[in-house]
Parts: structure tokens; sequence; C-alpha cells
């Protein structure tokens, strides 16, 4: 049965179907290129799917602020593909970062097609991004999303710099999680209100929106991997874990455990000496220190602010699914 969160963006999706069918057709023809593998490796991206959820943000933000386009001039939909076009050339460099060989629970372009290709592709498809914002014109909507960009290698760099690191405060971990997850998503809503000419009041509320459902987003992405199957996160279970990397649950864990508790976690984390029935045992004690709760009730409060950031735009039904999927974000983890 699909949970509450898989429901809110199918709504989305179908209420914003002829944009987002026009965004893939834009997609699919700007990944086209002569250089062979790279079309082959597009395809493999596309065949795995995944949400889309940035830029169906782009395109509902655009029409929630009114946005009307004419029949040869999409704005929306050019700069809706340029976000996705941002968002998959991070998770091909994050995929070799990271060693990863499972992608959306399909094999990863790096495991398929190698390292040195996935890292060139990634900066095709950056390349590409900034060609649709050159296209689109406005030196404020090339600004937000330039700087979303420069942004999300920050927070990547912060989290390799905090990776193993026990010491890392909850402020740092959010640092990260808005680096290099919540800043696209307020991009991506935020240059919905430019396209349509809107205020900077209403910039704003979306701005909020976005970082605000980023940090939702991504706290129970963190939490799933010590609280998901397999089928359902889409990558390894335990890949954080074996990563080192710093997460709140791990901090929560860390932080409310007993001495013999935080030696565990300093012996696989900091020291990265992991055992058999180490992921196990890292289990339990997250249960037991109730740190998928608190990572919910964090994620929990990001998502009602998000959804009361759309307070100042009239009601409407583009208005309450965007709300529905603040809302039913932390659905995930229940």
């Amino acid at each position: 049965m699909a949970d509450g969160s898989e429901v809110a963006l199918r709504d989305l999706a179908e209420y914003l179907a002829d944009d987002m069918a026009a965004c893939n057709r834009a997609i699919v023809e700007r990944m086209d290129s002569p250089v062979a593998l790279i079309p082959q490796l597009a395809a493999h991206l596309v065949a795995a799917g995944g949400k889309r959820l940035r830029p169906l943000l782009t395109l509902a933000s655009a029409r929630l602020c009114g946005y009307k386009p004419d029949a040869t001039h999409q704005r929306h939909v050019a700069l809706a593909a340029c976000v996705e076009f941002i968002h998959t050339a991070t998770l091909l460099h994050d995929d070799v970062v990271d060693e990863s060989t499972l992608r959306r629970g399909l094999a990863s372009a790096n495991a398929i097609f190698g390292n040195k290709a996935s890292v060139l592709v990634g900066d095709f498809l950056f390349a590409r991004s900034f060609q649709l914002m050159t296209d689109d014109g406005s030196l404020k909507v090339m600004g937000i999303l330039s700087s979303a960009s420069a942004t999300i290698a920050e927070g990547e760099v912060l989290q390799m710099s905090t990776q193993n690191d026990l010491s890392t405060s909850i402020e740092k971990y959010l640092e990260v999680i808005h680096g290099k997850t919540a800043a696209l998503f307020a991009a991506a809503c935020r240059v919905g209100a430019v396209v349509a000419d809107q205020p900077l009041k209403a910039e704003e509320a979306l701005d909020s929106y976005g970082t605000n459902l980023g940090m939702a987003f991504q706290l129970v992405d963190d939490a799933l991997d010590y609280a998901a199957d397999q089928a359902t996160l889409g990558k390894t279970i335990g890949d954080d874990f074996r990563e080192g990397k710093i997460t709140l649950p791990v901090l929560t864990a860390y932080t409310a455990g007993s001495e013999e508790d935080r030696a565990f976690w300093r012996r696989v984390i900091e020291e990265s000496e992991q055992k058999p029935g180490d992921l196990e045992h890292a289990l339990e004690l997250i249960a037991r220190t109730n740190a998928i709760g608190i990572t919910l009730d964090h994620a929990t409060r990001y998502a009602e602010a998000a959804s009361q950031a759309l307070d100042m735009f009239p009601p409407s039904r583009l208005k309450q699914l965007l709300q529905d999927t603040a809302s039913y974000t932390v659905s995930r983890l229940r």
C-alpha cells in the first residue's frame, strides 16, 4: 500500500501532468549528445525513474504564482529540467564519492559505467543546467540556481569533513543537510515565483517552503537508513552506517547511550572498525534511545513550517497539494 507521501506526490504529479510531460521531454532532449556514452548513461538514469520532486516543485510554484506560459515559451518547464539536471549531476558525483552500488533500487550508474564516466556525465549535466539558465535570460534566475549549485557542493564537502566525527554538533549536521538538500529545494521553489513576476514576499515564502520541506525530506531519508527495508529505501540498508556518516539518529543514540554504547559507536563510526553483527547492534541502540522518533519530531517541525510558509497564498487545489506534500513527507517513517 502506498504511504501518504507517495499519494501526495502522485496527486501533485497528476495535477501537473501536462507540465511534467513537457519537462520530461525537455530532459530527454537536452540529454542527447553525439558522444554515445552520454545518452546511454542518461537512458539508464531515466529508466531508474525517481520522484522528480524538485522539478515538480518548480512547476507547482510557478503555477501557484499564476504563471501562464505561451505556446512557444515555457520558462517554468525549462527551469524545472534545469533543476533536475543539477540534482542528477550531484547524484552521479555522490555515488562515486560514496562508492554506492544501488540507486533507486537499481544498480547505480557508477556500478555499470564506472566512476570516470559517472563523474564526466555529471559534469555534462551541470553544463547543460547552466545552458538552460542562460537560455532563460534572467540574471536573477541564474543567481538563484548557481548559488544553490555552489551551496550543494559546499554541503557535500562539509559532510565529508564531518564524516566519522561523533563530536559533530546537531547544528553542524543541520548545516550539512541544508547545503546538500534543502538549498536546491528552496531554489526550485523560488524560481517559480520569479518566472511569474511575483513580489519578493512570494519569493521568500516559496523559498521558506522549499527550505523546510528539504530539511524534513533529508531528516527522514537519514532515519530510513536505520528504519526501512532495502526495497523501500532504494539503496543498501546501512550504507550511511558503513560509510561512517554522521546523521541525527547516530548523534542521538551516541549522546543518549551508556559509556559502553558510546565506545561501540566510536569503534564503528570514528575508527571504522566494523564486524559482522555491528549493524544489528546499532539498530538495537537506535531503537533503545528512540533516535528514530526524535528524528521524526525534528522532521515534523520542519514539515509544519513548510506548510505554514504558504499561508500568504489564497486557498487553491495546488496550495493544498503542496501542503499535503509537506505534511506527508514524514509519513515515510510511520
